[in-house]
């Protein structure tokens, strides 16, 4: 994504970068120098707050909560100041909703706004710049901000104000977790009857059984050429990944009082799954495999 952007920013704007893991960032820097013609200048920086000081953008991507709440509240005790425009605070963390309108919380207006903007489409989408993102923000800043998004991807979705970006992308994803181990039981079920995994997809495919999970995604091998399960599971959205956006979607469903009947024991199964060996760290389509589906 910071290559992406870099390479489309002119050469009198600069991007700074941090990383708790050092060599990877001067890693980058160093290919955005030395593997690509013009764009904006790079440097790496020792700190976030040291990265964000001269920023009028300031862009973030975390694994978990506590870690956007702390780089914010490092960024934020570090004496910023205001610059001519406020400042964009541009999360893409999958968090839950409320930590992220905790954190939009701390950030003075003067300083300028947070705001959610979650993406879709997972490595090969960040390395090809068709990342789809689901935006929370104020609608008169759509005009700053979907030109940088757009550096990185190929589509915005607006989603309402701030949070509602994280509440769409966790719904999607709860849906998908459900989808998954739906469509991998239903592929094991009709391989043990007998059907061809190929013929079964086709029908599920052009019926009302279709889904990403089974057109795209498929979890037996050799049904979906390019698809994770035709090479050991490896690649994706690994399973890890799926059991934090799940587990997100059951908080920020318990505080918005909103039923989700099938929540825990899709819970369990990613658990179960991602405990295996023969599991762990695939992608999250690896349930067929937790399941005992044939792989031939």
């Amino acid at each position: 994504m910071a290559r992406n952007l870099q390479a489309k920013l002119p050469p009198t704007d600069s991007v700074r970068l941090f990383d708790i893991n050092t060599a990877a960032a001067e890693r980058l820097s160093h290919e955005m120098k030395t593997q690509q013609a013009g764009g904006a200048t790079t440097s790496v920086t020792t700190s976030a707050a040291d990265a964000a000081k001269d920023a009028d953008t300031i862009i973030t991507c975390l694994p978990e909560p506590q870690h956007v709440k702390s780089t914010y509240a490092s960024i934020l005790s570090s004496s910023l100041r205001p610059r001519p425009q406020p400042r964009l605070f541009i999360d893409h963390s999958t968090i839950d909703p409320s930590s992220s309108r905790s954190v939009a919380s701390t950030i003075p207006s003067h300083l300028g706004s947070f705001v959610d903007a979650p993406m879709s489409g997972g490595v090969v989408g960040a390395t090809a710049a068709s990342l789809t993102f689901m935006l929370g923000a104020p609608s008169d800043l759509l005009p700053r901000i979907e030109p940088i998004l757009l550096r990185m991807g190929k589509r915005v979705l607006h989603c309402g104000p701030q949070g509602s970006g994280l509440s769409a992308k966790l719904a999607n994803n709860y849906l998908l977790a459900i989808q998954n181990i739906a469509t991998a039981e239903a592929m094991n079920l009709g391989v043990k009857w007998g059907l061809d995994p190929k013929v079964l997809a086709s029908v599920i495919n052009i019926s009302t059984g279709k889904c990403w999970a089974s057109e795209v995604n498929n979890p037996v091998p050799g049904v979906i050429q390019g698809a994770p399960a035709g090479r050991d599971y490896k690649g994706g959205f690994g399973i890890g990944l799926m059991r934090k956006d799940l587990r997100l979607a059951v908080l920020a469903a318990k505080e918005a009082g909103a039923r989700l009947e099938l929540a825990d024991r899709a819970g369990e199964v990613y658990e179960k799954a991602e405990g295996e060996e023969r599991c762990k760290g695939r992608d999250f389509s690896v349930v067929y495999r937790w399941l005992g589906g044939e792989e031939k």
